[in-house]
């Protein structure tokens, strides 16, 4: 990890901060996030010599958001793209989190769906005892 005024880390430790690793062999999928970085034009990391890229603590915060679209909320990757245009500069905290509400509620309402159906289906069973 690099030290200096700006605190910045490596394309290797942001993989491994979102979870960006080959099952088989733990190394991280830093090819991910150079994807990333050819589709959103908000995600610009520092490239020193030798074409290493270091990620800002602001470069963190976009990589977050497009991980939370992308793969926790299911989007794809023009529906992340839309977003992150439409709102980029208005997706501060508060937009972020109403995201992450939808996002939960959905969760919710399918889980609760899950055991309705559950509950349904051991209603519709006759006791044997």
């Amino acid at each position: 990890m690099l030290k200096s005024k700006t605190k910045l880390s490596s394309i290797s430790d942001v993989a491994l901060k979102f979870g960006l690793v080959n099952k088989k062999n733990s190394k991280p999928l830093t090819h991910t996030l150079r994807f990333w970085e050819t589709k959103f034009k908000q995600l610009k990391p520092t490239i020193l010599a030798g074409g290493r890229r270091y990620y800002s603590i602001k470069d963190i915060e976009v990589v977050e958001k497009i991980y939370f679209l992308l793969k926790e909320q299911g989007m794809t990757l023009n529906g992340a793209k839309r977003v992150m245009n439409e709102n980029f500069k208005s997706l501060d905290e508060t937009k972020s989190l109403s995201i992450k509400a939808v996002y939960y509620r959905n969760l919710v309402i399918n889980k609760s769906k899950k055991i309705l159906n559950r509950i349904k289906k051991l209603n519709g069973k006759k006791n044997t005892y």
